[in-house]
């Protein structure tokens, strides 16, 4: 089996799995620290927040990306990454080198590193008191090590594994290793009941570890709240989560807590839109109340969308093959640059704040908030670190899960008033109704492209929705994609829901247009386990036909990159 083998750092601690050497046990570790004062826990804790991220390989699952090949006839171009390629065929993706960015093999060993940290720290805990939760000096740290640790695994099942249904059919999909203990041997047996859960297991799992923290954090003890799990971002996670698992009366609770009474959202207004890096840092301002949880990652998504690369969010097209006429829906349109259904044309807040590709509008756009920050390691030479912030849980995120909630709670009349807050905060200013609702998602209509096909009752919905209630829902994840572009929330919409999406792409030295699609039950709706997981012998999470699964992570090697000279044009 595996070998896995942990060590301590104040700066990392990582959970090594698979290709790590157990010679390593044979040393001490280096600059080995004990963790003996809540302090040094608080410090510790801050090194457990992942700085991977898996928006790009969600993107490119999704349907938010088109092939810019087929888009633009006349271009032959290559995927910016080879693993990009992969992803959006839903094939298997190969791990290439640990220094690659975005892919699951770095996702995996970096949210498996924070458990391990978490894991660390809650064991220090429980040496310096026989009550951790209960202890003045320790409660804090004790609940942001068990909701973050919640939060790592709800991440990693949601995207190794099938998305939750219901009890008896989560209960016969493979979930992840969820991991409370540091390891202390080499030879460590993932595939035990003791670590490998159903699905229906792993939720229960993760609703222990958030209850277990969630009333203990203190915003007071945060040098900067946005970056960690402040008393916002734990109630946005668990209303999340509920939503997910379809407790609407929780989602709903914690949705109100995280909210307030008066929900405040982004201020469009007040962002300074004199230059992109003005924009960017005021959207990512972490004093701002509606930045609940800022996630700060080493990821090229940015420069994937800017340069003349093969997928992009772009216009779509028609095309006949083989006597068959086939629409591509335009993933700009519904995602950042297209109509509502109470405002025509660009949304208004994203007016001006919505840039082309360097060649062109016609290989794709892309929103300001993308922009990547550059840390230099070396002025003269141009290289150094790139870095992204990505906002895991927002005021405006969370909105949307509460009208949701509401929705399948008997209470559209409240779903709609959350819907037309949403609208109102991103300046447009007709209202919102059930009859614009039900004129722009009208499922007769040939090729409207605001509308999914859903299969919530393959996915264990046990309610349905129909009539104007179903209209709302399509208003609800429209607005879910939009606010939520670039950050990968599509593809877990996409998942939870069992929507069919279509993938039409064309290699460089292809003539002919490839068409796939992605069903319900089609198990390449789980990412399959980054390959050195599989090859040291751990099984693949995609052989279970329709039920999904998944197992645990590696070691952090980090690219350099030059930083990028290339001006864009905005919208």
């Amino acid at each position: 089996m595996n070998r896995y083998i942990s060590k301590i750092n104040l700066l990392s601690l990582f959970f090594a799995l698979a290709l790590t050497s157990c010679d390593a046990l044979d040393e001490a570790p280096d600059n080995r620290t004990e963790i003996t004062s809540p302090e040094k826990v608080e410090l510790l804790l801050t090194s457990a927040y992942p700085v991977e991220s898996p928006a790009v390989m969600c993107e490119l699952a999704s349907d938010n990306y088109v092939d810019d090949n087929i888009v633009v006839p006349a271009t032959r171009n290559d995927a910016y990454e080879i693993f990009h390629d992969e992803a959006y065929k839903w094939e298997p993706i190969n791990n290439y080198s640990i220094g690659t960015a975005d892919t699951p093999y770095q996702v995996w060993e970096a949210y498996y590193g924070g458990i391990s940290v978490c894991n660390h720290a809650i064991q220090a805990m429980r040496t310096m008191s026989s009550d951790p939760a209960n202890d003045s000096e320790l409660s804090h740290s004790w609940g942001e090590a068990h909701v973050l640790r919640a939060y790592l695994h709800f991440v990693l099942v949601n995207l190794f594994a099938e998305a939750y249904k219901d009890e008896a059919r989560s209960a016969l999909d493979r979930g992840i290793p969820y991991v409370v203990e540091p390891e202390s041997t080499v030879h460590v047996d993932y595939s035990t009941s003791n670590f490998l859960h159903d699905v229906k297991t792993t939720y229960d799992l993760i609703e222990k570890d958030l209850l277990e923290g969630i009333n203990l954090i203190k915003d007071s003890r945060f040098k900067v709240p946005a970056y960690h799990f402040n008393t916002r971002a734990a109630n946005a996670f668990a209303a999340r989560f509920y939503l997910f698992k379809r407790d609407y009366t929780n989602c709903l609770k914690y949705a109100n807590k995280a909210l307030g009474d008066n929900p405040t959202l982004r201020d469009w207004k007040g962002i300074n839109k004199n230059t992109l890096t003005a924009k960017v840092n005021d959207y990512n301002n972490e004093t701002l109340s509606w930045n609940y949880l800022i996630q700060s990652t080493y990821s090229l998504q940015w420069r994937q969308l800017v340069s003349n690369a093969r997928f992009a969010i772009n216009t779509g097209t028609n095309f006949v093959q083989d006597g068959k006429a086939w629409h591509i829906p335009s993933t700009l349109d519904v995602t950042m640059w297209g109509k509502g259904p109470n405002w025509s044309g660009v949304l208004p807040a994203y007016q001006g704040m919505v840039y082309v590709n360097s060649s062109g509008q016609q290989y794709g756009a892309w929103l300001f908030r993308l922009y990547e920050y550059f840390e230099y390691t070396d002025k003269i030479a141009g290289i150094g670190f790139v870095h992204m912030l990505y906002q895991p849980f927002t005021a405006d995120e969370t909105l949307l899960c509460r009208a949701e909630a509401k929705l399948y709670s008997d209470d559209r009349d409240g779903a709609i008033q959350d819907l037309n807050i949403w609208t109102t905060s991103h300046l447009v200013t007709n209202p919102l109704t059930l009859t614009n609702i039900k004129n722009l998602y009208d499922r007769t209509k040939v090729n409207n492209d605001f509308v999914s096909d859903l299969h919530p009752a393959e996915m264990g919905f046990e309610k349905v929705l129909t009539g104007d209630d179903l209209s709302v829902l399509d208003c609800i994840l429209h607005f879910r994609r939009i606010e939520t572009v670039h950050e990968g929330q599509r593809w877990f919409d996409i998942k939870r829901y069992g929507i069919k999406i279509y993938h039409f792409y064309k290699g460089p030295r292809e003539d002919a247009i490839n068409i796939d699609s992605l069903t319900c039950d089609d198990p390449r709706r789980v990412f399959e386990l980054p390959n050195n997981v599989i090859e040291s012998g751990y099984p693949g999470n995609r052989t279970q036909g329709g039920t999904g699964g998944s197992s645990a992570g590696g070691y952090v090697v980090r690219s350099r990159y030059t930083t990028p000279t290339t001006l864009y044009q905005n919208k």
